[in-house]
């Protein structure tokens, strides 16, 4: 790696520990009994494709069951609307203004023998799982990580989990019949030849053993699922820290032939040949409803395995997705399933379809059963909340915990002065949120002096109708925050904010 980047790993590593942008709080012990944490992640997944939340056509039982038995967020968000920085600002408990990743900065190339993963988390950098170690949890992650490799400073292990298994490389993760996945840093076969996750049908779409070449034996959403029940059971006496970060619905459209038959023929649906990205698949829209499904499945198996090991009133059980969902490309039509929930834009957005999340937490005795919160709070908020939760020490972090709205304590609950996103690709975009107003600034690396557009979501959920000409005050307050929030990037095509930076070089 280049010196300026291993430059940049050592400054960035001390700036972390000097600073706290966001005003992290100190966390105060509120049980002597660590509970165990289950956080699952999905991936894509919109903030309107779970019936708690509005879905329709797909059924999702047992997270609308979750959701009944647990406290649903209605403003919940993202730190970003594409995997790698929404994971990085997930686990180190920062905004996009600060955290060392910004953007899906993609190293090595999709086939097995160029997989390089993503750029990787600088040495040291403190993430929820380093937090939690001092307080005797155990510590795992299961499925995807994006955020480095096992031979560089990306390591999992190398970030306080104490066990990984799953996808390193977010690329291999289009491929949901991959040729192996990883266990600590060793690479483990799966049944399935390596086939590449993007190509087009040369048959007759008609033709449907042709489709046949886009699968394998062993489906990876099983295999991790698989895994992540036998970390809870051999974790049963806890505490345990379980991150479990499904690939699904990604794209490619990738599903067991039980759960896409389930759907055929409720939909009006064509072969998708695969030109617009991704697979082919003979049942587009039945195989992205699969999908979701069989995550819905696995949701449902790991609630019962922390049934039937009898640990439900020890875990608290907390459910989310990295970024809004898909583009139209790859066979997905998002519009079709209203997969946004109402809400503007999707997956590489900072309008309210990009970023606005699902977010559920259970925790029987100790969350509220069946109730709905409107707080504004986001996922880097986390490190903080399970901090105050557990009683340790957060490392310096952006968040504001959230523990006394889970815990049924509103009244008491801090709020965010602010929220700051920073968004480096889809060419440069900035959001804030204050309040019930949402400003957004777009194109900002062609025109660095773009103008904000100004939303009241509390009137305009959908971002429909600009204001921005009406109120100028809020605008200069929003251009603040801008300059309050924002530190300039480590490397340049991450950086279009700071004029400073010479424009050949943005």
């Amino acid at each position: 790696m280049e010196r300026r980047v291993w430059l940049a790993f050592t400054l960035f590593a001390l700036w972390t520990q000097v600073t706290n942008v966001g005003g992290g709080q100190t966390p105060r012990a509120v049980d002597a009994r660590r509970p165990n944490l289950i956080y699952i992640y999905a991936d894509d997944l919109g903030y309107g494709e779970i019936g708690a939340y509005t879905q329709q056509k797909i059924r999702t039982p047992n997270l609308d069951r979750l959701a009944r038995e647990g406290l649903r967020f209605t403003q919940h968000y993202t730190g970003a609307p594409v995997c790698a920085p929404a994971r990085a600002m997930l686990l180190t408990g920062r905004h996009a203004g600060g955290s060392y990743i910004r953007g899906n900065y993609e190293l090595g190339g999709f086939p097995d023998r160029y997989e390089g993963g993503q750029m990787p988390l600088y040495p040291g950098a403190p993430t929820i799982a380093s937090m939690l170690k001092p307080g005797g949890y155990a510590t795992g992650a299961i499925g995807k990580w994006g955020l480095g490799m096992h031979d560089n400073t990306g390591d999992p292990n190398a970030h306080g989990f104490d066990y990984f298994f799953g996808y390193l490389d977010q690329k291999q993760a289009h491929n949901h019949y991959p040729s192996h996945l990883w266990e600590n840093g060793r690479r483990v076969p799966l049944r399935n030849a390596y086939f590449s996750p993007h190509q087009t049908l040369l048959e007759k779409p008609a033709n449907l053993r042709a489709y046949d070449r886009y699968s394998g034996v062993d489906y990876a959403p099983d295999v991790i699922t698989d895994r992540a029940l036998t970390y809870i059971e051999n974790h049963r006496d806890g505490p345990f820290f379980l991150y479990l970060a499904y690939t699904l619905p990604h794209l490619a459209l990738q599903a067991p032939r039980a759960a896409v038959q389930e759907y055929v023929g409720r939909f009006d649906e064509q072969p998708y040949p695969g030109d617009k990205g991704y697979l082919p698949t003979p049942y587009p829209l039945s195989t992205y409803a699969a999908m979701i499904t069989t995550l819905d499945g696995y949701v449902g198996r790991v609630m019962t395995r922390v049934r039937e090991l009898r640990l439900e009133e020890r875990t608290l059980v907390m459910f989310s997705s990295d970024n809004g969902p898909t583009f139209d490309v790859g066979g997905v039509r998002r519009e079709y399933f209203d997969s946004g929930g109402g809400l503007r834009g999707g997956k590489t957005d900072l309008y309210e379809g990009g970023i606005r999340e699902p977010f559920i937490a259970r925790w029987p005795g100790r969350v509220p059963a069946g109730q709905v919160t409107d707080i504004v709070s986001t996922q880097y908020d986390l490190m903080a909340t399970l901090a105050e939760l557990t009683g340790l020490e957060a490392p310096p972090n952006d968040g504001l915990s959230f523990a006394p709205t889970l815990l049924g304590n509103p009244a008491v609950q801090r709020q965010h002065g602010y929220l700051y996103f920073e968004f480096p690709e889809n060419g440069g975009q900035l959001a804030v949120r204050r309040g019930s107003w949402k400003g957004v600034k777009v194109g900002m690396k062609e025109n660095p002096d773009s103008a904000w557009q100004l939303f009241d979501l509390a009137a305009d959920r959908a971002e429909q109708h600009d204001v921005a000409a009406a109120r100028p005050e809020i605008l200069q307050d929003f251009d603040a925050i801008v300059a309050r929030a924002h530190r300039r990037a480590h490397i340049r095509e991450w950086e279009f904010i700071d004029n400073r930076v010479p424009p050949e070089e943005r």
